[in-house]
């Protein structure tokens, strides 16, 4: 919320800045551009602090990489560190009767996690998308669309299941469930990266939390964040 806030801030300047400007005809004679030079540098004088700010609050550390966190297909560590914390982000506002996994894109994490210490831009450059976490619920039926998926796909990053010689497996199975809850965000639930089988959904939560500030929180909270490189799918051949 204070980088939004700062960053309209920003952008309020600019406007402000340009905000009385006067008609000029175009003709061959020379004009004097004092007087607007002086406004961008008022304008200028407005935003640094601001700027500097924006700065500070980006370049703060919230916590330690003991190795480097890299995506991958069909595994990585940073798919594995991605959707163990979206997963647990959520674990205690869901009904655990019914099984339950995360799902993310590969392509939704836009930047690794270099070793040593993180900063808050960091987190952005990995997950610089407001993107909201969802909880779809799904017959147990779609998981044959998400085997074809996965395979198809070369691997997504998932949590809380793995896929074994390219079959769907939970890690905590719940024995004659009809249906599942899958932890995702908006943008995928809504149909991105071609994820159609959430048009299966017989319910969507919406969490109310950004990814984004959920890995922010869970950097912070690990202090050294927990690195993986646990091998969750197998696609067979």
């Amino acid at each position: 919320m204070i980088l939004k806030i700062i960053i309209f801030l920003l952008l309020g300047a600019g406007l402000l800045a340009c905000s009385s400007v006067n008609t000029i005809l175009v003709n061959n004679e020379q004009v004097s551009v004092t007087s607007e030079y002086e406004k961008v540098n008022s304008a200028d004088s407005i935003i640094l602090p601001y700027r500097n700010d924006l700065n500070k609050e980006m370049l703060e550390v919230i916590g330690f990489a003991p190795q480097s966190f890299e995506r991958g297909r069909p595994d990585g560590s940073l798919n594995n560190w991605s959707t163990d914390v979206i997963l647990n982000s959520q674990l205690e506002k869901i009904d655990k009767t019914k099984p339950i996994f995360c799902i993310l894109n590969f392509g939704g994490l836009r930047n690794p996690i270099s070793k040593g210490d993180v900063t808050l831009a960091d987190v952005f450059k990995l997950m610089p998308f407001d993107n909201e976490i969802v909880i779809a619920e799904l017959p147990i039926s779609s998981i044959a669309k998400i085997e074809a998926y996965q395979k198809i796909r070369g691997g997504e990053p998932i949590a809380g299941a793995k896929i074994q010689n390219g079959n769907f497996v939970f890690n905590n199975p719940i024995p004659g469930a009809k249906t599942m809850l899958i932890v995702t965000s908006d943008y995928l639930f809504n149909g991105g990266d071609h994820m159609d089988f959430f048009q299966d959904n017989i319910d969507v939560q919406y969490a109310g939390e950004l990814m984004r500030d959920v890995m922010i929180e869970a950097v912070k909270k690990q202090e050294t964040l927990i690195w993986s490189d646990e091998k969750r799918i197998d696609l067979g051949e």
